[in-house]
């Protein structure tokens, strides 16, 4: 077994933060009347992608009808919709949908992770659940041996892999604060902020398709460069 399948199978049977782990359980036997008919997962979502990835996308934590329902990252919700497209449209994935993680999509070059990876209350997990959990993120980093550039959806994203970025000993070539589109080095990386594809961002106008199209070409023009 892949030394990533056997990271993935442990944070799948993970229980450290019992506060998640109920709320999970809980959400996956209530359901949403939308999704009444469907089985949940309904516990820690693993990552996602190409073992060979150059990329990562570091995302919050899963959705709770979302990730939490399906088993896989950005999968059947909002956020990933837009996410899929816009991965789509740069080339690191081979459709633009993901609808559950049966449906056939493939990244290329991309792998998904997040900071925690349970489905939280509110989509706020508590800083002892964040500190529980970051560690699969640095864990990925030292599997994804390719990886070269990072993309961080929203705030939470970019503090936790500037984080995990320290704690490996990588240091910014210069201080940058969170924004759209701000960009770091931080050791053999660069590090791209974006606003997170969340509902409230996309239907306020806050992210807008060609502001995250930007992104993932900004990405992919670091690593045509770099080649």
């Amino acid at each position: 077994m892949h030394a990533l399948d056997r990271h993935n199978e442990a944070i799948i049977a993970c229980r450290r933060c019992p506060r998640l782990i109920a709320w999970c359980e809980e959400v996956a036997r209530v359901r949403k009347a939308a999704y009444r008919d469907f089985t949940y997962w309904g516990k820690p979502v693993p990552g996602f992608g190409d073992p060979r990835a150059r990329l990562l996308i570091v995302g919050l934590a899963p959705g709770a009808h979302g990730a939490n329902r399906t088993g896989r990252m950005f999968t059947g919700d909002r956020s990933g919709d837009w996410l899929y497209r816009a991965l789509h449209k740069a080339g690191f994935a081979n459709q633009a949908s993901s609808t559950d993680r049966h449906d056939g999509l493939r990244l290329r070059d991309a792998y998904i992770s997040a900071v925690v990876r349970c489905a939280p209350p509110g989509n706020k997990p508590l800083p002892e659940e964040r500190d529980q959990c970051i560690g699969y993120l640095a864990r990925d980093l030292e599997l994804l041996s390719r990886l070269r550039v990072m993309v961080a959806l929203g705030k939470f994203a970019w503090d936790g892999a500037r984080s995990v970025l320290r704690h490996a000993g990588h240091t910014a070539a210069t201080p940058t604060a969170f924004a759209h589109g701000a960009e770091t080095a931080i050791g053999p990386y660069q590090l791209i902020g974006s606003y997170h594809p969340s509902q409230q961002n996309t239907f306020t106008g806050k992210l807008t398709e060609p502001m995250l199209d930007a992104v993932f070409t900004r990405a992919r023009a670091i690593l045509e460069a770099t080649t």
